[in-house]
């Protein structure tokens, strides 16, 4: 999954992207409202970590925009404010869920695992689509009941495709979802190719009855067979 850290205190959003980091997410981050405004207008995230109070505006006027764009993110609030009022407001407003400083970031880790779980899992750890499952915690696949070796970013282009099955991704969104954001400095997307075509292989060679087929002159979608 790919996550922006909306945090404007170093230390604190140096901590929650190197834990992010080293659970296998990939992590971007924004120090203040116009930065945030402009990653979440060109970028797509599955879970946006918002604080209220940023340098050039409120976190809520952003929320509001998010929800009012119909983007498909889920928000968790990250606030030092810890009035009922202010809890209430962000989740009418549509964050997903509130937490408030300080806090451990085992706990954030586990409402991260949550909020994704209401919305793309349906209250499971393990992503199906034909007879190939993932596990979301151990990051491990499987087609039928036997394990499938992948590397990190293998893994990470099947997750993409399992939580939009049916759903055309281009290369570049793709590569934003899988790489991170500074992948528009690339000169070319030939290492998807790469990737994509090992990933197909190792399925094919398991007994998947899914594919992830391209789309001349769009990107790719993943199908069943």
């Amino acid at each position: 999954m790919k996550i922006l850290v909306v945090e404007d205190e170093p230390a604190l959003r140096e901590m929650m992207c190197e834990m992010l980091s080293a659970e296998k997410y990939t992590v971007e981050s924004a120090t203040d409202f116009d930065t945030a405004a402009q990653k979440t207008n060109d970028y797509e995230y599955d879970v946006i970590l918002l604080d209220i109070m940023l340098p050039g505006g409120s976190g809520m006027e952003l929320l509001k925009t998010l929800k009012k764009e119909k983007n498909p993110a889920h928000v968790l609030i990250i606030s030092a404010k810890d009035s009922l009022e202010d809890k209430l407001e962000g989740l009418d407003i549509g964050a997903d869920d509130y937490i408030t400083k300080p806090f451990h970031l085992a706990e954030l880790s586990a409402r991260i695992r949550s909020v994704t779980r209401r919305g793309l899992k349906k209250g499971s750890d393990t992503i199906n689509y034909g007879n190939v499952s993932l596990d979301t915690l151990t990051r491990k696949c499987f087609v039928v009941q036997t394990e499938v070796q992948l590397v990190r970013k293998e893994y990470d282009i099947l997750l993409h495709f399992m939580t939009r099955p049916e759903h055309v991704s281009n290369k570049l969104t793709l590569a934003e979802a899988v790489w991170g954001d500074n992948i528009d400095q690339a000169d070319n997307f030939d290492f998807i190719y790469a990737q994509i075509k090992n990933l197909r292989k190792k399925l094919q060679a398991a007994g998947a009855d899914i594919e992830i087929k391209a789309v001349y002159g769009f990107g790719y979608k993943l199908v069943k067979e």
